[in-house]
């Protein structure tokens, strides 16, 4: 009898032992989460994070919660709540009655706390049984989720418990950032994209916390957007872009599906309509509009400078004023950009008076409006926003107005730069931007501007050499995420040695977004060793 007992015991030992050995051997394979807080790959990187270095054990015993009737925090819960499913395949519900399976809580609270004094601020609480997110508006709590979703791993953690657990590193998080603009430009005229590559593109940016999207919708080589008045715009000027291709616009209703998208967001659309110069497409639709002496043809190249619109007839100006009604009219944000770049052709004087006038127009539909630093030699008034891009005599001229500026200066700044000799998209006649030179300045100090002037940072892309989804993501990607640590965390914050290591732990989001971004040899990427379907297996 004794014998049997020990042989049994033996047994058991031996099928422990072999289980334990099984675990530590999946424990090896499967990389383990990060669990200090003060380690965690945030990006942009947060004002303060202190770590408590335990866990939340997020698991299918886990729900959310959000205060009781307060706008836009339940949205804002669910839209959590649906990123993680994406991402771990985890359902967690939100605001649920029943109770008797939830062990943790995620509570996204609506404080009214006046620690936090911007829209955007929150504040984060991780402990072992709960994870609390304060902010006063939905809005703050919208960023904070970001930081949420990154702080959970991609993996969940080998233990013994029936269930997956993935664990999100304990601690606090104050955050708010230091620019309450935070930009990213898409030039759609020069080459046009869908709105699926759109909301891609705003759910790539809102991911990183930016705020601002700003279209480009008109050039010398396609209208990309409806004006009812006017429907010649998209016929004619609508068919082409760079190199031939087959053009395309946004309907009124494709717009509006756009800046509902990004509204969900809490990001705001900013259109532009460049004028005077920049006008080839609109003056081959409707030529009355060109001053220029020639007769406007269809223009599938990349030449600029040599459009302008007649600045000295009223009918351009009851042009001018239908487009702006009605693109105001189904664009919520308050800001309207009409562009006033590299028009050569037009004489000093007739660019002044065209650019006073077009401003009352704006002003008249309750825009403020943006132009590019040119804009500042004309009498414009301090409510218009300059967006520095190429003149720091410009953009002195804007503050001497007393005038917010939106820095993007083509040298730091601009995503269509190629990021060196072999890079195969974009162009260098600024300079070239590798991942580092991208990174390393300071937009508050940046050319002088002073602080109080400046409105933001804003990253425009040019698509003169891009013509799909996948090009433009590898211009943008992973500049435009270092673009938005400049505007949002704090100077004292950003070090380019921590940045390039959070940096590259980016990959596994990028790679599980299908995002094509350049792999550049500067970052040491991080890549995902195993998918779910092979932890599952394991």
């Amino acid at each position: 009898m004794l014998k049997t007992t020990l042989i049994r015991l033996l047994f058991l030992i031996s099928v422990f032992s072999a289980i334990i050995a099984c675990q530590e051997e999946k424990r090896q394979r499967i990389p383990m989460p990060e669990t200090d807080l003060a380690k965690a790959s945030l990006m942009p990187k947060p004002v303060k994070t202190i770590p408590t270095n335990s866990a939340f054990a997020l698991d299918q015993f886990t729900a959310i919660y959000t205060s009781k009737g307060a706008t836009g925090f339940e949205e804002v819960s669910k839209f959590l709540a649906d990123k993680l499913k994406s991402k771990i395949n985890l359902d967690i519900p939100v605001n649920t009655e029943t109770t008797n399976t939830v062990e943790r809580v995620i509570y996204i609270n609506q404080s009214d706390s006046l620690e936090m004094d911007t829209p955007e601020a929150y504040q984060l609480y991780i402990n072992q049984d709960s994870i609390i997110l304060n902010a006063n508006t939905a809005e703050g709590a919208f960023r904070g989720i970001q930081t949420l979703r990154q702080l959970v791993p991609e993996v969940s953690n080998d233990t013994l418990a029936e269930q997956k657990i993935w664990p999100v590193p304990s601690g606090k998080i104050f955050d708010n950032p230091t620019f309450s603009y935070r930009g990213a430009m898409l030039d759609v005229a020069r080459h046009f994209f869908s709105v699926a590559d759109v909301k891609k593109y705003i759910d790539l940016l809102s991911y990183y916390k930016i705020n601002v999207l700003h279209l480009h919708l008109s050039d010398d080589q396609g209208w990309r957007i409806e004006i009812k008045s006017w429907p010649k715009l998209t016929e004619v000027g609508g068919s082409t872009e760079v190199g031939g291709e087959a053009g395309g616009f946004y309907t009124q209703e494709d717009y509006k599906e756009l800046v509902r998208y990004a509204a969900e967001r809490y990001m705001t659309i900013i259109p532009e309509i460049d004028m005077p110069g920049h006008t080839n497409a609109a003056s081959v639709s409707y030529p009355f509009l060109n001053g220029n002496g020639k007769t406007p043809k269809l223009y599938e190249g990349t030449h600029v400078g040599f459009s302008t619109f007649d600045t000295r007839k009223d009918t351009v100006y009851a042009f001018i004023d239908d487009v702006v009604r009605e693109i105001s009219a189904i664009t919520p944000g308050p800001y309207f950009h009409i562009g006033g770049d590299e028009s050569h052709v037009t004489k000093k004087n007739d660019y002044i008076y065209f650019v006073n006038k077009v401003e009352k127009i704006v002003q008249k539909y309750g825009k403020r409006m943006i132009g590019w630093d040119e804009v500042a030699i004309a009498n414009i008034d301090s409510t218009s926003i300059s967006q520095w891009w190429a003149s720091e005599e410009n953009a002195k001229k804007a503050v001497e107005k007393g005038m917010k500026i939106i820095v993007s200066p083509a040298k730091k700044a601009y995503l269509d730069m190629q990021y060196d000799t072999l890079s195969k998209h974009g162009l260098h006649w600024a300079a070239y931007i590798p991942v580092d030179t991208a990174y390393v300045w300071s937009p508050e100090e940046y050319g002088g501007i002073p602080l109080e002037n400046i409105l933001g940072v804003e990253a425009p892309l040019w698509s003169e050499t891009i013509s799909n989804i996948d090009e433009l993501e590898y211009l943008a990607f992973p500049r435009i995420i270092g673009y938005s640590e400049l505007s949002w965390s704090i100077p004292e914050n950003r070090d380019w040695e921590d940045y390039k290591l959070r940096l590259a732990d980016q990959a596994p989001f990028l790679d599980r977004m299908n995002v094509k971004y350049y792999p550049s040899p500067l970052i040491d990427w991080k890549k995902s060793k195993f998918t779910y379907e092979t932890i599952e297996k394991d």
